[in-house]
């Protein structure tokens, strides 16, 4: 495969970046995209130029690094994959792509293709945690669980943190990721005790990272390479819109 690549070069967060053109040629169908992006890197560093700078881990669609906004989308033209899982037979010989970062100010660009999301850690240690003291591990069946709930929670815990939802939502809303992460503890026992503590805390930290507010479209579902699901936003709603009428102590 022959194909114009047009990626998204920016030194840091204080300069300006552009869209650069580079050819490549004999690109196979089986590669993954990342694995396109490494023949670039190799012939940059061939030619003595800087290869470009993108995160990547695992490449099996768990870590979620791989964070590229590929021809206007998240993650690329396919449903339900990350960049790494998105392989070039899903483009056209003579295809012009254009890569770009995530766009949000709450994600500010560290290089090229790299972001800064470590906004979303800051949400997780505001409250995505349980801090009872558990004790050793229990068996399984000691504390019962219905079905729907336990499946609901581990589609939840699903979600990745990639980032994919604020890249797609107009207003840069990182809601369904603090939903997911908020489910996930608010569906099972262990999470009851500081549950509406724990919405309080992790949306208050959302909006001082700075994304904005969710817009309804429902762009972030269908961008998400887990499927998380809009429920989980109203499962949030309703337990930050309950934790107002609770007392402080209960809270």
């Amino acid at each position: 495969m022959n194909l114009t690549l047009k990626v998204w070069r920016q030194k840091n967060n204080n300069t300006k970046g552009a869209l650069v053109d580079y050819k490549l040629s004999g690109i196979s169908p089986d590669m993954s995209f990342l694995e396109m992006f490494d023949v670039l890197n190799e012939d940059l560093i061939n030619k003595g130029e800087e290869p470009v700078v993108f995160d990547h881990d695992c490449r099996e669609g768990i870590c979620g690094m791989c964070s590229m906004f590929i021809n206007g989308r998240p993650h690329g033209p396919k449903d339900l994959v990350t960049t790494c899982q998105l392989h070039m037979r899903s483009f056209k010989d003579g295809d012009t792509i254009v890569v770009e970062p995530w766009r949000a100010a709450a994600f500010p660009v560290v290089k090229d293709l790299t972001v800064d999301r470590s906004a979303f850690d800051r949400v997780i240690a505001a409250g995505g945690f349980i801090s009872v003291n558990t004790g050793n591990a229990q068996d399984a069946n000691n504390l019962p669980i219905p079905k729907m709930q336990a499946d609901a929670a581990f589609e939840a815990a699903a979600c990745i943190g990639c980032g994919a939802c604020v890249a797609t939502c107009k207003n840069a809303s990182a809601m369904l990721f603090v939903s997911a992460k908020v489910s996930q503890l608010a569906l099972l026992p262990q999470g009851q005790p500081e549950r509406y503590r724990r919405v309080q805390s992790m949306v208050a930290q959302m909006d001082a990272e700075g994304f904005g507010n969710c817009t309804n479209t429902g762009a972030c579902e269908a961008e998400c390479p887990k499927g998380i699901s809009l429920e989980n936003i109203a499962r949030m709603n309703r337990d930050f819109a309950t934790s107002k009428f609770i007392s402080e102590e209960t809270v």
